[in-house]
């Protein structure tokens, strides 16, 4: 009998150490992002105000990736180049440079026209959300900016990337 009462006690000490309230779960939920990793927003959300770089950066997301051999926009990317553009059109003195990445493998040459080819990816689909091209430059850099270095999909796909890297002009 005691060591039922003992089970059940540590069973009901379980179960009040998972359960959260809401203020903890509305705390965590921003979009993934934990508002005590990012600070005091303007609007006490912990996110950073709406129209800053820092917000287009962490919310929305700076990056997209490609497949292997690829310069097609996934339905991924998409979806963030969708919110970028949202983002540059509420935003138009700011203008970005879209730089085209590859992984390691493949030589150099090739991995610069496939950077290039991402790049230019990225900007046909904002020009065609409204954005305008000239507010958009391309860089390919292919193979030599890698984000992870090892020799493994994991690091190759974090490496075959295009990002939107936001420049001159100010936020509204």
């Amino acid at each position: 009998m005691k060591l039922q009462f003992v089970a059940v006690l540590a069973l009901t000490a379980l179960l009040a150490a998972c359960s959260s309230n809401d203020e903890e779960l509305a705390s965590t939920t921003g979009a993934g992002i934990d508002s005590a990793a990012t600070g005091s927003g303007v609007d006490g959300s912990g996110l950073p105000p709406v129209n800053s770089p820092e917000y287009f950066n962490t919310v929305i997301g700076d990056r997209v990736f490609f497949e292997t051999d690829s310069s097609q926009i996934t339905l991924a990317g998409q979806d963030v180049l969708a919110q970028q553009a949202n983002w540059l059109g509420a935003n138009p003195g700011v203008t970005a440079t879209i730089e085209g990445h590859a992984d390691e493998r493949g030589t150099r040459d090739y991995n610069l026209a496939l950077g290039a080819r991402r790049a230019n990816a990225v900007r046909s689909f904002l020009a065609s959300q409204g954005i305008d091209a000239s507010r958009l430059k391309t860089v390919s850099f292919g193979k030599e900016r890698p984000v992870s270095t090892c020799s493994n999909d994991s690091c190759w796909s974090e490496n075959r990337r295009g990002v939107t890297v936001l420049a001159g002009g100010g936020v509204s």
